[in-house]
């Protein structure tokens, strides 16, 4: 049986790439909340405000997987990276954040190689296949 994940978050602001994304993980079933972000800025907000209350339960769920796109207005992938990079580790975790992008620039590819915290990069669209492999992957022990 496999362990689902805590959350997955998008940050993408392309809304229909984005509902497509929700309903590939809601098919796989495998991550109990999934949160979009259409901006940077919107999911640092989202990242800041990840604390626990009391009762152990949570507004605002931890992700375990992050899909990031490199092309956004206003903030793009690679500053949204910069000030990911300036949370506290407690924030950060053990996220794995995948570089999910139309980008064709090779430039693109390499410096999400040598850049910390970036997991892999994906070109979308996302699919069932891909996410799996992904899962398989990153979260070993789950799938």
């Amino acid at each position: 049986m496999k362990k689902k994940l805590n959350c997955v978050l998008f940050i993408d602001d392309d809304e229909p790439t984005n509902f497509l994304n929700q309903m590939i993980i809601e098919d796989m079933d495998c991550a109990g909340h999934v949160q979009v972000s259409t901006s940077g800025e919107q999911a640092l907000r989202y990242l800041n405000n990840n604390k626990e209350f009391t009762d152990g339960s949570n507004a605002y769920p931890s992700p375990d997987l992050i899909f990031l796109d490199v092309n956004m207005p206003a903030m793009n992938g690679w500053e949204f990276l910069n000030e990911y990079n300036k949370l506290n580790e407690g924030q950060k975790g053990n996220i794995v954040v995948i570089m999910l992008t139309t980008s064709l620039n090779p430039d693109d590819k390499l410096k999400a190689k040598d850049t910390p915290h970036i997991s892999g990069f994906e070109n979308k669209p996302l699919t069932e296949k891909k996410l799996d492999d992904l899962l398989k992957k990153y979260f070993p022990g789950n799938y």
